[in-house]
């Protein structure tokens, strides 16, 4: 076996390939998963294949990054139309998918894609930092997105303040400008030293205004606490050890306490402003090594509780998150970051606290070239369904990111295949209970009418104006039936937004002329808590 140097895995976090080899594992896969790197792709599954089967309840979400206009905007610069066309496009794609949410970066570097007094307007808007971009891109995303009835989770970075060290060139106001102390350089960008209260508040501060003033189903941190090591380098905060660190063990322990003490604190913060807001970070998939501790994965990559001072697993067990969304940016058998042996670690962590498990997904290597299989991401979900029906639960998957999606599909039809296996059907945000939910009446399907479109439905919100629901899920079945099974996946047909009044419509334009057909109505609250159903209606 052969030993190659160290190689930095890009994008979004690294990985040290101390070794090479394909390791095994007890786990398997259904419908010919480990199908070897390089061979024929496999036809896509049918949906009545145990890799097809319909999830009812599944996260299905993608990454819309904005820092140096990765996704959104594609270029800095371009007129509120364009930009706003642009967006829809990316939201049109997740409906296409069969989607069910976007995480969007609102605040790359210490900056602002909303209206905030404590931030600036990005420059990755505009190209000068500062200038307002015509429109708030927050607010018009949240009601495209509520519209078309997926969640929107806010992405903040909340320590990188620039992506270069010329704190010149940050507006005057800027937060970093004006408390210079509260900020150091390292690795070619500028932090926030996250070992100072006051920057500490100062992100707590700019993170609720926007929980407070915005209609935000999430608050989302990717990878970023303190930043990946580079070699040759010391972070610059002896200093800040020196004043605030009495009585801890070390300075590793006294950084990640930082970390700890702003999960924890922002966790109860955003519930204070708004219960219902759920708040979910994206960690480096590996939080320790086994080799390093005996509570770790089996791999032997960089470790998120030694690189970035960021105690994952911490988190989930104090039940800090609501969800847990590591990127697993891996494929099946490498040795040093095995997927088959990540995302069983992961569950069986995620199952110990009742945390929600997604799982981050790097669409980006198969445009990169290094997922050859096109079958790999795929395989990904297939397994995460036989991690859940074994007990340890899977609640989805987050894609990275929205345009490496049609980039792998014209490549070789990855994320087709995932569509085509998995998302056939629509699927509801799993429930969280330990969130207040809001008690929602079954609807009343008053008609079910076939028009040249199709066939129409109307219902009417049963429920009194201040519980009335968030949106209404649609099942059908063919042929004539009293009632339908609505906890099997296969029914679910389509999931529409609230009109805010008590008459709702929908058309099924895929129903054919002379088919036969039964539809049930079911209310949703915002935390996808679900009614009983209607009453059956048949066509």
């Amino acid at each position: 076996m052969t030993h190659p140097a160290p190689v930095a895995i890009p994008r979004r976090g690294f990985l040290t390939l101390a070794a090479a080899g394909v390791a095994g594992s007890a786990l398997t896969v259904t419908v010919g998963s480990l199908t070897p790197a390089g061979a024929a792709p496999l036809a896509p599954a049918s949906a009545t294949t145990a890799i097809g089967a319909h999830r009812k309840r599944e996260l299905r979400a993608m990454w819309i990054a904005t820092v140096v206009n990765i996704d959104w905007p594609s270029r800095t610069g371009l007129p509120a139309e364009t930009l706003q066309a642009e967006l829809r496009h990316w939201l049109d794609l997740a409906v296409e998918m069969n989607l069910n949410a976007v995480f969007f970066q609102v605040r790359p570097t210490a900056d602002a894609f909303f209206e905030s007094p404590l931030g600036p307007w990005s420059k990755y808007l505009t190209g000068t930092q500062g200038r307002h971009p015509g429109f708030d891109p927050l607010a018009f995303a949240v009601a495209e997105a509520h519209a078309r009835n997926l969640e929107l989770h806010a992405w903040y970075n909340p320590y990188r303040v620039s992506m270069d060290t010329n704190a010149a060139a940050l507006v005057p106001e800027h937060p970093a400008r004006v408390h210079p102390e509260w900020v150091w350089a390292y690795g070619g960008k500028l932090y926030f030293d996250p070992g100072i209260p006051a920057a500490r508040e100062h992100i707590y501060a700019a993170i609720l205004h926007s929980v407070a003033n915005y209609d935000l189903d999430g608050v989302h941190f990717d990878d970023y606490f303190y930043p990946y090591p580079v070699a040759g380098q010391t972070i610059p905060d002896a200093h800040t050890f020196a004043e605030h660190g009495a009585g801890s063990a070390d300075i590793a322990a006294w950084r990640r306490d930082n970390v700890d003490t702003f999960v924890r604190e922002i966790s109860q913060r955003i519930k204070q402003t708004k219960p219902w807001v759920k708040f979910g970070i994206s960690p480096f998939g590996i939080w320790r090594n086994k080799a390093t501790d005996p509570r770790g994965s089996e791999t032997s990559g960089s470790q998120s509780y030694d690189a970035q001072y960021a105690d994952t697993r911490k988190w989930v067990l104090e039940g800090w998150l609501d969800y847990i969304n590591p990127q697993i940016y891996w494929q099946f058998g490498l040795a040093v970051a095995d997927y088959l042996k990540l995302a069983p670690w992961w569950a069986e962590v995620a199952a110990q606290s009742g945390t929600q498990l997604y799982i981050g997904e790097a669409t980006y290597k198969v445009t990169s070239g290094v997922f050859t299989d096109p079958r790999e991401l795929t395989n990904h979900v297939a397994l995460g369904k036989e991690l859940t029906a074994a007990g340890t639960p899977v609640h989805g998957h987050v894609w990275y990111s929205a345009n490496q999606i049609p980039k792998a599909d014209a490549l070789n039809g990855a994320m087709a295949a995932v569509v085509a296996d998995h998302y056939q059907r629509p699927a509801l945000v799993p429930a969280m209970p330990h969130l207040p939910g809001t008690a929602v009446r079954e609807p009343v399907l008053a008609e079910a009418v076939r028009t040249d479109a199709g066939v129409a439905l109307k219902w009417l919100d049963a429920g009194p104006k201040p519980t009335r629901a968030t949106s209404f899920a649609i099942y059908r079945v063919e042929g004539s039936a009293s009632a339908i099974e609505i906890e099997d996946g296969a029914n679910l047909w389509a999931t529409v937004r609230t009109s805010g009044v008590g008459e709702q419509f929908f058309t099924d334009t895929t129903a054919e002329p002379g088919r036969a057909y039964t539809y049930v109505v079911t209310a949703l609250d915002r935390l996808w808590n679900e009614s009983a159903p209607s009453r059956a209606k048949r066509v």
